[in-house]
């Protein structure tokens, strides 16, 4: 009898370690695909183009620009594409705000980039922009 119980808490014992070590295998698959790079093919299934916009920058010159808005996934490239015309009026309205000199550079088209990203996301509801480039500028 006192046999029966040992054998009973040790297959018990080895079932709760078996479990804890199950969990602890999906928890890291989990965490390290989450941190995986996606490929390129990945990103473009998840970008939107923004096609040339011409607008008037605050120093008086005008600026063409387009624009590769990569998302997190289809949801949210989904969703940008339905709000392409806030997308637009967000672009032109920050434009509108910058000088030729602001927008030149590696710098300045960083920041660019950073600020359209920032103020897109605000938009967001299914999944938000990881990154804007800029594909095509043309200042006079």
């Amino acid at each position: 009898m006192k046999n029966n119980k040992l054998v009973m808490i040790m297959l018990i014992l080895l079932i709760a370690i078996t479990l804890v070590g199950a969990v602890a295998v999906v928890v890291i698959l989990k965490v390290t695909d989450e941190d995986k790079e996606p490929t390129i093919d990945e990103v473009l299934e998840a970008s939107v183009d923004v096609p040339e916009i011409t607008t008037n920058l605050a120093s008086n010159d005008f600026i063409r620009i387009s624009f590769k808005i990569q998302t997190d996934g289809k949801k949210a490239k989904e969703e940008l594409e339905k709000r392409d015309f806030q997308v637009k009026n967000i672009i032109i309205h920050t434009l509108s705000e910058k000088t030729a000199e602001q927008v030149s550079g590696n710098e300045g088209q960083t920041q660019l980039e950073n600020e359209l990203k920032e103020e897109i996301n605000k938009l967001m509801q299914k999944g938000k922009v990881e990154k804007v480039y800029i594909t095509g500028s043309l200042l006079p």
